[in-house]
This record gives structure tokens, sequence and C-alpha cells, in this order.
């Protein structure tokens, strides 16, 4: 299945040395930390206290507000503190840190939901406690339920995985299609959609035809072969790909009739649905020229990284630089000192040789950077309206239409930062966005008190 529509990209190194191994289950580690933010939104408040026993599934985090995921326990064992620690992104979050007792009991409440329409459905995902486990952690229940549902009408399940090293989605496709296509079923019939579309990269033949094997006959569900090109799996990227609607910046999936799900938030889905089980572990590949055993593993939340590292065989030599997910949009760590959240799905592990930075040289106008932008954007331009903090040049250019992707920079033989830049650039203009909403706010009020007062 083709739409003849294709947005630029670039081709990148894909190194996919851990394609073909299946994923197993890590061994416990003697304590999780499990944070109490890890989506998009209002983070949770632990509902368990220090010295309560807890058990698989059960409930240890939430918060009434509506843009907010639960956090349950990945291990049975004993809460030993709750403290306040610093992110990874320099925020203070919280830790419910538990003692692992090795048992594995299973909580009593982990039964599967009752589901009989929309309003159950939507109760059963966000009790799942599911976010987008392709990296964006957007709790699933709110992107299940858009504004507008009679405008929605198309399921893109994104299978693409276009960051160089991660393989877990692709060997999750390989060993659970039929359950993601019982999951695609139901989102359907709850959200009342009237087709799935499944998106995967053309460098991953084998998940390809174990779906294409499993909907022979199928109408309303379909592969759509991508291109192998970076940055495939974006949202905007494959929902035009697979449909060719145009979603712009600032919008919703839903303002084009689409909802885009990751296929192991469709898998972990279904897995709620039959067995109550919440999301309490994560699939994630290890990789990296100094990994000893580079492999896809299944560990449970709130396990640090050097546990992980350490089950895959340790370190071959000193770590230059730690990622949490791929090489183009992956978060450098400051150590491995950090606990895998639902977001996560990679820890690559680099050689300072191999992390090197390499200086830069001026720019030669070559064109690579606009060339290779997936959003038509002209990276050098807003790179430079950046430099002299040119808010009414850098929305010329379009700069929030930039979706970070690290195309220009990966491009660029200048070596340029552009996708920092960038980024930096897109927090200028929305700090002046504010400041000229709060100044029009205040012009507002003084005018209304003015008034008021002319009036008396």
């Amino acid at each position: 299945m083709s739409s003849g529509k294709h947005l630029k990209g670039i081709h990148v190194d894909h190194c996919k040395n851990t394609a073909g191994q299946a994923i197993i289950p890590m061994t416990l580690p003697e304590k999780v930390f499990i944070p109490m933010s890890q989506h998009i939104g209002a983070p949770c408040q632990p509902v368990v206290a220090v010295g309560d026993h807890v058990k698989v599934g059960q409930l240890i985090g939430d918060n009434a507000a509506p843009m907010c995921a639960p956090i349950h326990s990945s291990v049975s064992g004993e809460v030993v503190a709750i403290e306040k620690f610093m992110t990874s992104f320099g925020r203070v979050d919280t830790n419910v840190i538990i003692q692992v007792d090795g048992k594995q009991e299973i909580a009593e409440t982990v039964k599967p939901p009752v589901v009989t329409d929309k309003a159950s459905f939507l109760a059963a995902v966000r009790a799942s406690g599911l976010v987008g486990l392709g990296g964006a952690s957007f709790p699933t229940h709110i992107k299940y339920n858009p504004a507008n549902p009679d405008a929605v009408d198309t399921l893109v399940v994104n299978g693409a995985e276009c960051e160089p090293y991660i393989t877990v989605d692709h060997m999750t496709m390989v060993a659970h299609a039929k359950e993601i296509v019982e999951g695609c079923k139901n989102i359907m019939k709850y959200l009342n959609l009237k087709k799935t579309i499944i998106g995967i990269e053309s460098n991953k033949p084998d998940a390809i035809k174990a779906f294409n094997d499993i909907l022979s006959g199928e109408s309303d569900i379909s592969v759509f072969e991508l291109r192998q090109v970076y940055p495939q799996g974006a949202e905007r990227v494959i929902i035009y790909e697979c449909t060719g609607r145009h979603l712009i910046a600032g919008k919703l999936p839903a303002d084009v009739g689409v909802i885009v799900s990751n296929c192991t938030t469709v898998l972990k889905l279904q897995e709620f649905l039959a067995t109550g089980m919440p999301l309490v572990n994560k699939s994630l590949t290890v990789d990296g020229n100094i990994v000893a055993k580079p492999q896809n593993v299944e560990v449970p939340l709130g396990t640090k990284v050097h546990d992980v590292i350490e089950f895959c065989g340790g370190l071959t030599g000193e770590a230059g630089k730690i990622l949490f997910g791929g090489p183009m949009m992956g978060k450098a760590l400051p150590s491995d000192d950090f606990a895998v959240t639902k977001g996560n799905n990679a820890i690559l592990c680099f050689d300072k040789d191999f992390a090197q930075q390499h200086e830069e040289t001026a720019c030669i106008s070559c064109g690579r950077c606009v060339r290779g932008c997936p959003m038509n954007l002209m990276p050098a331009k807003l790179s430079r309206a950046y430099k002299h903090k040119d808010v009414e040049l850098l929305n010329k250019y379009n700069v929030m239409s930039c979706m970070d992707c690290g195309c220009c920079a990966y491009s660029c033989p200048a070596r340029k930062q552009l996708n920092f830049e960038i980024k930096q650039a897109k927090g200028l203009v929305m700090a002046a966005n504010a400041a000229a909403k709060a100044k029009a706010e205040a012009k507002a009020a003084k005018e209304a008190a003015a008034k008021e007062g002319g009036n008396n």
C-alpha cells in the first residue's frame, strides 16, 4: 500500500545490531526507583507510605488532574523511601523506592476490566497507566478522547522505529502481531473509527509479513510499507505518508481525523484488557559500541540504568555518552544513576571517541539542511535569526514548525548544531509570545478598570 505522497528526510546509518534478537526479561534488581512523573502533564502523588508492602500492578501514584496517568508498582516488596530527586532534565521529582522481595506477587486489584462502551473503555485505558510508548509519553486516555470524535475516522499505528540502533518495536511486532491487531479492533470499536493503517518501514519485512498474514481478508485494517527514510516515525510524517493528510504545527492529529498510537502502546492496551495488568514493564534496546552484550530486554519500571547495563554484561570501556532513546532525538544522561520510565525505549552507551563532538566550521551555504528537512524549513537562516534574537524573522521562517528531528545537524558538513539552536529559538519565540500576551492582558485590564471608573 502506498499513498504516493512523501515528505523529505535523510538516510542514516541504521545500526540495527539487535535486529532478530527476541526481547528477554531482565533479572530483578535489588531496588526500583519509580518516579511519579512519567508522562506529559501533572505528576502523580504517592498513594503509598514508607513501610507499606506492595505487589506487582498495585497503584502507587495518581493525581485527579485530567492530564495524568496513574503509576503502578513493577515489583513486589517494601516501600523503603519516598524521596525527592533531580531528574535528567533538571527538574525535581519524587521517587517511590521499593526493596524487591523477589516473589513478584500479583496485586489483588489486577483483573480484566469490564468494558461495554466508550466511557468504560476510556476508563480502562486510564487505569492501565498507558502513555505514548514511542517516547512522547502523552497520556493515552487523553489522546483517545479528542474534542472532535465525530471527525476522527482513522487509527495510525506507528511501527516505523526509524531511529538508529533501536529494534524493540520491530521485535514486538514480529512476536505479537496478532495481539496488536486485536488491540486495533478494540480501539476502532469503542472509538467508532472506520479504519486502521499500520505503518512499518520497509527494512522490517518479517514484521510486515506477520501482519499481512493475519490481515488476509480484512478490509478495514491494512499495512502501509514506509520508505526507509528518517524520520518516518515522527507523528506529522507518518500521518502524511500513510494518509496524505497534512498536520501543521500546533495542531493535534485529531484535527486531521487521525489518532496515532505506537505499536507497543496498542499491545500493552490489549494485554490490559485481557489480563488487567497495568503498564509495569518496559522493553528496551541496550546497545552502543561499549556495551558487552547488546540485546533487547524487558525491565521493571524504575530499574536504574546501571542495573540494566550490568544485565547486558557491563561496559567494555569508559562511557563518554549515555543516551535514553536513539542518537537522533534521544536525551543524554549525566550518569547511569537514573531509572527507566514509561517513555524510554533504548539505552545507548558510547565511548568518548565515538561520542566526540566535532568542531564547527563556517557554513558553506550548501543547502543540505534544507534538502533534508521534512518540514521544508531553512535551518541555516533560522540559526542566524536566533543568533540575532530576531523573533519576527523566526516567525517568518516558521520556526515553530520544527519537530526537533535533527536532520539538519546530521546533514551539515560544517558540523553546526542547528537543531540545538533551533530548539533554543523556539523557546525564545514562546517567551516573546507569552510576554506579548501578558502585556495585552494587562492593557485590557487597565482599560477595563478605567472604563469602570468612568462609569462610576
